[in-house]
């Protein structure tokens, strides 16, 4: 996809952090840049059939907030076509509109409501389980670097976060590690427990089983994108903490989304959940292609 990198821009420390990136991003991958302010109704008192923007000093806040992030992306980016939009609209419903059209989408984890208050993640949330295109949501600790983590599961719904995470390696000229964590659980679970007791397995063969599908996971990329350096690496335990370990090595890690069903947890499942509550790095969460 060839659109531009989106941005939500609130004014929080979380947001600008966001700006930041999403100006590399879209220098890297030659497109323009989209800083998205979205006003929720009814963001002040303002009267009926009033515009919530022109209210005393509220165009002026909206309007500085957005020049003061374009100033950053120009700063980072001198080069990149940059456009400013304020949307009228929650901010989950208008980025996820917008994500139908971008290549990529960046968010912080953390942003402002109507109030000044911090939200705890609840756009970043739906935006990753519900966008269109791949969302990187910005959090864990400040300037991650090391690889790109993939994490890889063997589902066939995964290809699509394969692609973007050996693509995204390739741009940054970084490595990939791809990470498959497993257990001799009879059910492969994200939420599993780790072995149970008391029952015997050929672990050997089960052992070989796990590294083949690592390898099947990853074939044809290896070749794709010859300058990407990767290291597979099979880990035993349980899947979502062996995931969210690794993230404290990692400049960013890449889960996939289901991209079917109408609930958020059916639509991201537990281990993106999870990496996206507790990694110590940004999460690049990518939706599976419509079946």
């Amino acid at each position: 996809m060839s659109g531009p990198v989106v941005v939500g821009v609130d004014g929080s420390e979380s947001s600008l952090t966001a700006v930041d990136v999403a100006a590399r991003e879209a220098a890297l991958r030659g497109v323009g840049l989209r800083l998205v302010h979205a006003f929720g109704w009814p963001s002040v008192h303002t009267p009926l059939k009033t515009p919530p923007w022109s209210a005393t000093g509220v165009r002026e806040m909206v309007d500085g907030t957005l020049a003061d992030a374009e100033l950053r992306a120009r700063a980072i980016a001198p080069d990149v076509e940059i456009a400013r939009e304020v949307v009228v609209g929650e901010p989950v419903m208008v980025l996820e509109l917008e994500t139908r059209t971008a290549s990529l989408a960046v968010v912080g984890s953390r942003g402002l409501n109507r109030f000044g208050r911090l939200l705890l993640g609840s756009t970043a949330g739906h935006l990753a389980a519900h966008g269109r295109c791949p969302v990187l949501v910005m959090r864990g600790r400040p300037e991650p670097t090391g690889p790109v983590l993939l994490a890889v599961d063997g589902a066939p719904r995964s290809a699509a976060a394969v692609e973007f995470a050996f693509a995204y390696a390739s741009l940054h000229g970084t490595a990939l590690r791809a990470l498959h964590a497993w257990n001799t659980h009879t059910e492969r679970s994200y939420g599993a427990p780790g072995d149970p007791p008391f029952v015997t397995y050929d672990e050997d063969r089960l052992r070989d089983e796990e590294e083949r599908l690592l390898a099947e996971a990853i074939s044809g990329m290896t070749e794709k994108y010859p300058d990407v350096e990767v290291e597979r690496r099979l880990v035993r335990g349980r899947i979502r903490h062996s995931v969210i370990e690794a993230t404290a090595g990692a400049g960013v890690v890449v889960v996939g989304a289901r991209g079917r069903g109408g609930f958020t947890g059916l639509r991201l499942g537990s281990v993106s959940q999870a990496v996206l509550h507790h990694a110590q790095c940004p999460v690049a969460v990518v939706r599976a292609e419509e079946e």
